[in-house]
C-alpha cells in the first residue's frame, strides 16, 4: 500500500491558533484521509501565527525539506490584509510561494492546493473594526489567489464561504475570539480531504 505525506504552508489558520494541534486543519485532514484508508504520515507544518507572504517565503529559504511531498497546501494572506499590504505586492509574493509549492510537490501541479483566506470580519475580535472593508479586502485578495491558481493549474479550495456561514455562531470560533474552532476546521478539512482523495483514486 502506498504511503503519502502532506506539507502545509501558512499562518495561524494552518497552525490552528488557540486550539490543540491535533484539532488543526492539517491534522484533521490527515485523520479523515486515514479513515478513507489512505496511509498518510503526520502532516509537516511550516507556518506561524502572524506570518505574511514575504515572511513565509523567508522562512522557507532556511528550512530543510524532504526530497518531495505528495501534497502541498498553501494558505496565506490574512496578515497581508490585516497589516494593510498592497494587493499587487501580495500577488507577486504569492506567485513565488506557488512556484515553490509546485517544486516541493515534485512538479505535480494538481497536488498543490491553494486555500482561500477566511473572513474574520464577523468575529468578536473585529467588532470595533471596519468589517465591511475587511470582507471586501479579503474578497480582492482571494480573487488574486484564484486567478493565480488558474494560471499555474493548481487546485483552489474556497473555505471563505464556510468562514462566513459561521457568522454569529460562537461554536465556530475559538476562545480567543478570532480564530476558527475545531468544529470549523472540521468542515474545512472535509473539503480538503475530498480534493486530496480525488487525486488518489
Amino acid at each position: 500500500m502506498n504511503h503519502y505525506n502532506l506539507l502545509c504552508l501558512g499562518d495561524s489558520y494552518t497552525v490552528g491558533e488557540s486550539i490543540p494541534l491535533y484539532r488543526s486543519l492539517p491534522y484533521q485532514t490527515v485523520l479523515q484521509l486515514r479513515k478513507k484508508d489512505f496511509l498518510f504520515s503526520a502532516p509537516e507544518i511550516v507556518a506561524k501565527t502572524g506570518w505574511t507572504t514575504d515572511e513565509l517565503d523567508e522562512a522557507l529559504k532556511g528550512y530543510r525539506f524532504l526530497n518531495k511531498y505528495d501534497f502541498v497546501s498553501l494558505m496565506i494572506g490574512v496578515n497581508n490584509q490585516y497589516r494593510g499590504h498592497d494587493v499587487i505586492q501580495y500577488k507577486e509574493e504569492l506567485e513565488i510561494l506557488i512556484k515553490k509549492a509546485i517544486e516541493l510537490a515534485n512538479g505535480k501541479k494538481d497536488h498543490v492546493i491553494l486555500i482561500s483566506i477566511p473572513d474574520y470580519s464577523h468575529t468578536p475580535f473585529a467588532a470595533s473594526m471596519e468589517t465591511a472593508k475587511i470582507a471586501k479586502d479579503i474578497d480582492v485578495f482571494n480573487t488574486v489567489g484564484r486567478a493565480l491558481s488558474i494560471q499555474y493549474k493548481i487546485q483552489y479550495l474556497d473555505i471563505t464561504s464556510e468562514s462566513r456561514e459561521g457568522r454569529g455562531d460562537s461554536k465556530m470560533i475559538a476562545e480567543d475570539g478570532l480564530h476558527p474552532s475545531p468544529k470549523a476546521y472540521e468542515k474545512w478539512s472535509e473539503k480538503l480531504t475530498a480534493l486530496i482523495a480525488a487525486q488518489l483514486k
